[in-house]
């Protein structure tokens, strides 16, 4: 899977917050599930303004890999399937879109039959016909989508779209009937995650007029409650509604409240914060300025929401490459980190929470465990520098150089200098290398550049313990001096890999089972092998202006932009 997509993951770091203020910041809790059960019509109308610094380069659903674009497409586009259009844990459940129903599975797993709904029509009046669903289908590929290779390819006719996305067809892959309305797909293999891939944006139905290259600033007709009206990427978006749409399932796309949507760019996050206390802003997209959330938490409060994200900031250790080719270093360095400190750089407790797994809490999977801790226990207690410093010695690295590096930010290098003092404290020789956003990422991911322990965060694509676990560490995402090796530990352990492809084998018929195994598998890879230290799972924090309403979050893609009142 392709990842080099950093806004995806790391595009909201939540807070850059300064020492000042750790720890006395007092937020607000977001909204309960469900915040409105039916649409209320009398709160229909008027202009959401969303205010962001910059835009996320390309307005293509089949392309564009940012949290921030991908928060939009959920009004504008649709899927066979799609996440439900709820709050909190439901909204992790897969529900039909475009699709009558869920797909008839056959075939030992490996063939999906999706009947179209009819009488659906994109935003430009063209109704949605099955040939529309196979060349969406073919146009992942022949866009070069970020994951065509390692989601999509497993499509009968995928690796040789893969190969040449040019001539795409995925002949016997996709398979339409216009006289049943029917879609018929082939996989080459059964995939429990297929269903999930198909409902993030890069599987929206598109018209098969759509170019077959990235439309870059060209809005693409959508059939959701919205359409892009215009978009430059240096100045903003505006969404109005789409005269076509109409409900056919409020779970998989409800009715939209505001009458138009903009998203503008280029003020600075101060001025973003101070338009929406004046009320001349909705929505604040970037992450808030340290020296203004003490008086948002008291004096907003009611306008500041929170919620715990499925994501992990961590420390991949090179396996690889001394010293942290040996596991006493890898755990010593477990021992030492006090996780309590990096969240104090971070921005204190109310921004995120202590981990010790690779698997975050909430999430498919997720068993509370702690190998390395100060005492016993399933829950965080601190660091042990005397266990630390003995497994230094024992392991013979004492002394060694080790550069740690980091995103040049000020919480991603306050985060490294911490990190650097603890490794100087168990005996080693350690600095920070700082690089820009840009670079960072793909950086740290190629062998060549000898990398020994970096700074990293992931934030999931959809709900399945694979997300991190496979993706993050196993043998078939390692690719030594490559920008796209993703596992960059460099951690390969063929018996575990085995048990993780158990476990994906086991989603297609005990999901229960294949959870109780992924979190085995987990603790099992911290426990003995130790290639991470896990420091904290952030939290989102969403600041809204007093005039919005109906404020709900979706664990998949975050604030539902279309459900907010303005009225």
């Amino acid at each position: 899977m392709l990842r080099n997509q950093l806004t995806r993951r790391i595009g909201v770091p939540l807070a850059a917050l300064a020492m000042s203020i750790l720890g006395v910041v007092a937020v607000a809790p977001g909204s309960p599930a469900g915040a409105s059960t039916s649409y209320q019509s009398a709160h229909a109308g008027g202009t959401l303004k969303l205010l962001a610094t910059q835009g996320s380069g390309t307005l293509d659903p089949q392309v564009n890999y940012t949290l921030q674009y991908w928060q939009l497409y959920q009004a504008t586009y649709d899927g066979l399937v799609s996440f439900q259009k709820v709050s909190d844990a439901a909204s992790f459940q897969v529900v039909p879109d475009l699709a009558v129903a869920m797909p008839k599975v056959t075939n030992g797993g490996k063939t999906y039959t999706f009947v179209l709904r009819k009488g659906i029509k994109f935003s430009n009046g063209a109704p949605v016909t099955v040939n529309d669903v196979r060349s969406s289908l073919q146009r992942i590929f022949k866009v070069s989508n970020p994951n065509s290779g390692s989601w999509y390819n497993v499509i009968v006719g995928g690796p040789a779209c893969v190969t040449t996305p040019a001539t795409c067809t995925l002949n016997g892959g996709v398979v339409v009937n216009a006289a049943t309305n029917t879609v018929t797909i082939n996989l080459i293999t059964p995939d429990a995650e297929f269903l999930d891939q198909l409902a993030v944006p890069f599987g929206s139905i598109l018209p098969s007029t759509a170019p077959t290259k990235d439309a870059g600033s060209v809005p693409i007709p959508g059939t959701g409650a919205y359409k892009f009206k215009s978009y430059n990427s240096s100045t903003g978006i505006v969404m109005v509604r789409n005269p076509y749409f109409k409900v056919w399932s409020a779970a998989a796309q409800p009715q939209g409240y505001p009458n138009e949507i903009d998203m503008n760019f280029g003020a600075t996050v101060e001025s973003e914060v101070t338009a929406v206390q004046n009320g001349q802003g909705d929505w604040v997209y970037d992450p808030l300025p340290s020296d203004r959330l003490q008086a948002l938490s008291t004096t907003y409060a009611k306008q500041l929401h929170v919620h715990s994200l499925t994501a992990n900031w961590y420390l991949p250790m090179n396996v690889n490459i001394a010293p942290f080719n040996n596991l006493k270093a890898r755990q010593a360095l477990n021992y030492a980190i006090d996780k309590n400190a990096a969240i104090k750089l971070f921005g204190g407790k109310l921004l995120a929470d202590p981990t010790c797994t690779i698997l975050p809490p909430g999430f498919p999977g997720h068993v509370p465990y702690c190998a390395y801790n100060k005492g016993s226990g399933s829950t965080y207690n601190g660091p042990d520098l005397a266990k630390a410093k003995a497994l230094v010695a024992a392991s013979g690295t004492k002394g060694d150089a080790v550069a740690i590096v980091v995103i040049n930010d000020s919480v991603n290098s306050a985060v490294g200098q911490y990190v650097q003092s603890v490794l100087n404290s168990i005996g080693y020789k350690a600095t920070v290398k700082p690089l820009s956003s840009n670079i960072q990422f793909t950086y740290i991911q190629n062998t060549k550049n000898k990398v020994q322990i970096s700074l990293s965060q992931w934030y999931q694509d959809y709900p399945a313990a694979s997300d991190f676990v496979k993706v993050l560490l196993s043998c078939s995402e390692f690719h030594p001096a490559s920008d796209n090796s993703i596992n960059m530990s460099g951690f390969c352990n063929k018996s575990l890999d085995a048990k993780m492809n158990t476990a994906e084998t086991l989603e297609l018929t005990n999901p229960t089972a294949a959870n109780a195994l992924w979190g085995q598998i987990d603790q099992q890879m911290m426990s003995k092998y130790a290639p991470w230290v896990p420091l904290f799972n952030p939290k989102q924090l969403d600041f809204v202006s007093k005039r919005v309403g109906n404020y709900q979050f979706s664990r998949q893609f975050y604030m539902y932009v279309d459900q907010l009142w303005v009225k």
